[in-house]
């Protein structure tokens, strides 16, 4: 799968690369193969291994809460400026900071002012500020730019579909500053009629307004899994653990969390409580026991740590993973083998013979059944498929062969071409396709006819030369609200890959929205389409469409629908990506890469995709480069 040290090495030298390579990976990528490459795979390095420079490898999951919130400090500063009509570049500049700290896959704590300076986007100034964050835990500059507009205008900007232009109107207008006061006006219909606002738009503010309420209670994946693990590795470092585990709906990969389980064996329990109980993320301690104790963290989360004897470890693992319905559902089949389960372990019907429990495998085979992956355990099907051995032999990171969504500088992109091909392969990929924005998507700087064909002959001099990953010419073409295209059918018969997404018109009807998607679909040559429902987990609703329609003509036009791996993004959800695999729909796994860190992302595709029940063949981008191609060409000759 991966590349040798000396062929990726070799890579690099022949294409000029190295420099970029040392530049734009957070790992000085194929300088010291075998630890980094296991860190790229989810895999545990081994004690004692170095990274180049002689420095640590980190574990793959420290993402601290650190990076996420400077991310959204600056995210929030980039729209208090907005609020304020302050400059635009400024504005951007912020927001594509923003964006690059969200994929960076280390610690900001871990990078030296040279290190900062070279992630994208980041400036003299902003690192000036990460670096502030760091040692005193604010940013000044943000703190003042608060008090320049109303503390709740400041808040309202939280709410989904809200932008802050229009937050600015309803102030200058009606003088609302809080959520309270927004809800309550738009249930009085007192916003239509304001410049620029229906009573549609009151709708989606309500809607935006309950949609962030509910996030309250439940919070993206892609947010918890990062804390989850840095809480795991705070505790292995400084607490005698033998066995740790992450459970609950996080090792289902649930798109959205309530709340995090943790399940380990240690030679002396309450020793890992009192290092638990004192984490620096610990913000307060709802309990403390020997052996249980539960703390909130970062926005109230609950975590709950369980330190259990080494004997119950699997049975415990499994009955904390879930999900409860599928728990019933083995404790209702050993019942009827005479048996007992619960989180201590299997035993005789008389509760006092112990059958097994170290191990979660030993459920499963004292019932009889295969082992069945967490990702499945919701109780729709898995049970019945383990029984007659037909479980699915899920998709995994290993199987993807390219990324058929990747940005550059062409557009609104962090990197050259040849940056994100030598990032895509040091990640073991073979082939991406390279699809900036197209010419109606302004704010991105879509690509006019004549830069996108500029960029076909820098791809196309590209593969003249580079050997070990292939570039397709492609675009991420836009798809307007009445339905038509941004280029014409004799642009895209030059494209090798040609990707169509909505990125406006959210408003529209189901049946618009739907009638949009279908059309393009019918056209032959758009290949798949991207984040097929728009949606923006916590922070924007997806738009409505008829799924169903939209699956079947799919499936008759052969068309394949994206699984975005953006952890806010995740669309197409499980559910859908099952029905398609249902219809014989194929799907791909796709980053939506802006900048090259943001290939790490792609793990969060694969849990949606087992999830949805999905194996190696149901996926476009698990074929070949020359196989693809092919596929391809296939949906061309359709009749549109």
């Amino acid at each position: 799968m991966y590349p040798s040290h000396r062929s990726c090495k070799a890579f690099f030298a022949k294409k000029n690369l190295l420099q970029q390579a040392l530049l734009y990976t957070p790992l000085k990528l194929c300088i010291s193969s075998y630890p980094l490459l296991r860190f790229l795979r989810d895999e545990p390095i081994p004690k004692g291994i170095k990274l180049p420079g002689g420095r640590d490898a980190p574990p793959v999951s420290e993402v601290t809460m650190k990076n996420r919130e400077i991310a959204r400090i600056f995210s929030e500063m980039a729209s208090i400026l907005e609020i304020k009509d302050d400059n635009v570049f400024k504005i951007r500049a912020y927001r594509k900071a923003a964006l690059n700290l969200e994929g960076i896959s280390q610690s900001l704590e871990n990078l030296s002012r040279k290190e900062l300076l070279e992630i994208p986007g980041v400036g003299a100034d902003l690192a000036a500020k990460i670096e502030e964050y760091l040692q005193t835990g604010k940013i000044a500059a943000f703190e003042e730019l608060k008090t320049t507009v109303p503390a709740g205008l400041h808040s309202m900007l939280a709410i989904p579909d809200l932008g802050p232009k229009t937050a600015k109107l309803l102030y200058d207008t009606l003088g609302i500053s809080t959520i309270e006061e927004l809800e309550k006006a738009a249930v009085e219909h007192r916003l239509a009629g304001i410049r620029g606002i229906q009573q549609r738009t009151e709708e989606k503010i309500l809607n935006g307004i309950r949609s962030l309420k509910r996030g309250r209670e439940r919070y993206p994946l892609g947010r918890m899994l990062p804390a989850a693990r840095a809480l795991v590795e705070e505790l292995q470092k400084r607490a005698q653990v033998d066995r740790i585990e992450i459970a609950g709906s996080i090792r289902r990969r649930r798109e959205t969390i309530r709340d995090i389980d943790i399940v380990a064996t240690a030679p002396v329990p309450a020793a890992v409580m009192e290092v638990f109980v004192n984490l620096s993320q610990i913000e307060t301690i709802m309990m403390r026991g020997p052996t249980r104790s539960s703390v909130t963290i970062d926005e109230g989360v609950q975590v709950d740590l369980r330190v259990v004897d080494p004997s119950s470890f699997g049975a415990a693992l499994a009955y904390l993973t879930g999900s409860k319905q599928h728990n019933v559902r083995l404790r209702e089949m050993a019942v009827k083998r005479g048996l007992r389960i619960n989180e201590y372990g299997v035993f005789q019907e008389d509760g006092v013979h112990r059958l097994g429990g170290e191990n979660e495998e030993d459920i499963y085979r004292l019932l009889d059944l295969p082992f069945i992956p967490p990702e499945l355990r919701e109780d729709q099907g898995e049970v019945e498929a383990a029984l007659a051995g037909t479980l699915p032999q899920l998709v995994t990171l290993s199987d993807l062969r390219g990324d058929l969504h990747v940005h550059t500088r062409w557009s609104d992109g962090s990197h050259t071409i040849a940056d994100v091909a030598a990032a895509a392969m040091a990640r073991g990929l073979s082939y991406i396709a390279v699809t900036d924005h197209s010419r109606g998507l302004a704010v991105t700087g879509g690509l006019s006819i004549e830069r996108l064909m500029e960029q076909g002959e820098e791809i196309a001099s590209f593969n003249k030369t580079q050997s070990g990953v292939t570039v397709l010419r492609g675009t991420e073409m836009e798809i307007h609200d009445d339905g038509t295209l941004d280029y014409p059918d004799e642009v895209l018969q030059k494209l090798e890959f040609v990707v169509a997404a909505a990125h406006t018109g959210f408003h529209l009807s189901k049946e618009q929205n739907t009638a949009r998607l279908v059309g393009a679909m019918r056209n032959p040559w758009v290949a798949i389409i991207a984040h097929p429902t728009g949606r923006l987990i916590g922070e924007r609703e997806p738009y409505p469409v008829d799924m169903e329609e939209v699956l079947r003509v799919a499936r008759e036009t052969g068309t394949a629908l994206e699984i975005s791996s953006y952890p806010f993004r995740l669309d197409l959800n499980d559910r859908d990506v099952r029905r398609a695999k249902e219809l014989g729909v194929r799907l791909a796994i796709s980053s939506d890469t802006h900048a090259a860190l943001q290939f790490d992302h792609l793990p969060y595709g694969i849990s949606v995709a087992q999830r949805g029940w999905l194996e190696k063949k149901d996926l476009l981008n698990a074929l070949e480069v020359q196989d693809l191609l092919k596929w391809v060409k296939g949906k061309k000759g359709r009749k549109a």
